[in-house]
């Protein structure tokens, strides 16, 4: 199936699979949201995840374990896609966004791969505003 914003796809099965509280998802895997998940799990809003070869296809899926706080509450309570294929966003170093005051993340691709905006700060980075994680 071909996708017109594969991101997007990714942040859409995030938010549905914490509503309906699953404990993993199952996405197509590429470099980019191997690197968003990547990012997600060391900011610790999800598990972990893993690259597992589908049998049904020759496309490689992520598996993306979910992580909820005690009492069932997600630790993943936003997802807001910024950059789209229609309207990029881009941001400079000194523009990078703060989400809810620092409490929550923005996925930057920069010239030196995709970080969080504390990272891009810290390295004196600007680049595309990916998405928001809170």
């Amino acid at each position: 199936m071909n996708m017109t914003d594969p991101i997007a796809d990714l942040l859409t099965r995030l938010r549905n699979a914490i509503s309906a509280r699953h404990a993993f998802i199952l996405v197509p895997a590429s470099k980019t949201k191997l690197a968003i998940v990547r990012i997600l799990r060391e900011e610790g809003y999800i598990k972990d995840f893993e690259v597992v070869k589908n049998q049904d296809s020759p496309q490689r899926m992520i598996r993306v374990w979910l992580n909820y706080a005690p009492g069932k509450e997600p630790t993943i309570t936003g997802l807001d896609r910024i950059s789209r294929p229609g309207q990029r966003v881009y941001a400079g170093k000194d523009d990078l966004p703060r989400v809810l005051s620092g409490l929550g993340i923005a996925v930057v691709s920069t010239p030196k791969g995709i970080m969080t905006d504390r990272k891009a700060r810290k390295m004196g980075l600007g680049g595309e505003i990916v998405c928001y994680v809170w």
